[in-house]
């Protein structure tokens, strides 16, 4: 058995990262349904591990001292991309669909607890399979899984994981077929050449993002002192968050670890927003946390229990049937109609499906293929992902908090 410290960890763990997008290179089909690229590479060897516990070998024993720290600075730059000055931008549209979003989540835990009881598993194993992995994403479904281990589920890395991806290919799948079948029940003329403004998409999300600080050092230094300062404001975040959390859970509340270090990001977002001072790039900062969530996902893929899945693969197959089902259904009643029953409305329909199934990439791709066919559509581009990369999170936390202690 190879033993590999906290370092050698990270480095093999960087090396998997690399395979795993060879592997979705070398697989189209991986790619079409932005299955992540750590996730693929994890798995393999998750696999090699499942494979080697039938001889009653380990291959490796991992550190994984640092994944806790990465899962944290990954949500820390989603608490960074909370804004109140984009949500105003966004205008009413913006907030009806984070609501409609939120609705949509709670009705994934009810449901998800309701099935999952009439096949003989906890509400818990629902909720696991609901708005954890679903809304969440693998990222979500792996920072909540030691509470639903600790509250009676049992291999919770192990469904989390496995519900996410079959809710990725589930909403690349979906969103795209869901979104053609609203727009041609419009007039054609209208799908085609929808009366918007002529901006594409890409322009009018790249204007609400907040261009680079002009008080950077000149020359060659300027992205690395952005850069730095990113790094040094993530940080700070999360030293802080820390301290907010302890406060939270010394009140007798249970929250993720990562919640603290989110609300102080914020904070210090929309102070920045108001004042300046900072000259913050939500650019960089996303990168840095997309960085973040690879090695976290790949981290926490190598070591998933695989052979947990067995006795629970059945009622996992039912449950995502159904959330499957309730979010087309959601598709055409109420985001549909509510958003304005018209082509931008249809687009959102789609990126709904995909980040509610899924996660934002696979909103984006089945706007994306809708756009490409159809023609441009600003207002579904600004809201989905503003909702569905940012705002949803924070709700969504709440509601699968209040779910451990109603059925815990």
């Amino acid at each position: 058995m190879l033993t590999l410290d906290l370092v050698h960890t990270l480095a093999f763990g960087g090396v998997v990262l690399f395979l795993g997008y060879a592997i979705r290179r070398g697989v189209p089909i991986l790619a079409r349904y932005n299955l992540p690229a750590p996730v693929i590479g994890g798995m393999v060897i998750s696999l090699l591990m499942l494979t080697a516990r039938q001889w009653d070998y380990t291959p490796f024993r991992f550190d994984t001292t640092l994944r806790t720290p990465l899962m944290i600075a990954f949500f820390t730059t989603i608490g960074f991309g909370a804004s109140l000055s984009l949500l105003k931008k966004g205008g009413p549209q913006v907030l009806l669909f984070f609501l409609l979003s939120s609705v949509a989540a709670i009705l994934q835990n009810v449901v998800g607890a309701g099935t999952a009881l009439l096949m003989g598993q906890s509400a818990l194993f629902g909720v696991l399979c609901g708005s954890v992995t679903l809304t969440g994403g693998p990222a979500t479904g792996l920072a909540f899984a030691a509470q639903f281990e600790a509250a009676g589920v049992t291999g919770a890395e192990a469904v989390a994981v496995a519900a996410a991806m079959l809710g990725i290919v589930a909403g690349g799948l979906m969103g795209a077929p869901l979104g053609t079948l609203l727009i041609e029940r419009l007039r054609r003329k209208q799908a085609a050449n929808p009366s918007h403004a002529t901006s594409t998409a890409a322009q009018i999300v790249e204007d609400l993002l907040p261009d680079l600080p002009a008080a950077t050092p000149s020359g060659e230094d300027a992205e690395s002192y952005v850069l730095l300062k990113s790094v040094s404001v993530i940080l700070v975040a999360m030293w802080a968050g820390s301290w907010v959390g302890a406060g939270i859970t010394a009140l007798g509340v249970t929250l993720p670890a990562y919640i603290g270090a989110m609300l102080v990001a914020a904070v210090i977002r929309n102070f920045d927003d108001a004042t300046g001072w900072l000259g913050l790039s939500q650019r960089v900062i996303d990168d840095v946390g997309n960085v973040a969530l690879s090695f976290f996902l790949v981290m926490a893929m190598m070591t998933l229990e695989l052979w947990l899945l067995a006795a629970v693969a059945v009622p996992l197959v039912v449950v995502l049937l159904v959330q499957t089902a309730l979010v087309a259904a959601y598709c055409l009643w109420p985001i549909f109609p509510r958003m304005g029953g018209d082509y931008d409305a249809a687009v959102t329909a789609s990126g709904f499906c995909g980040f509610m199934l899924g996660t934002t990439a696979n909103a984006m791709a089945n706007m994306d293929a809708l756009t490409r066919r159809y023609g441009p559509a600003p207002r579904a581009f600004l809201i989905v992902p503003m909702v569905g990369a940012f705002f949803i999170d924070f709700a969504n936390a709440v509601f699968i908090q209040i779910c451990l202690n109603l059925f815990s």
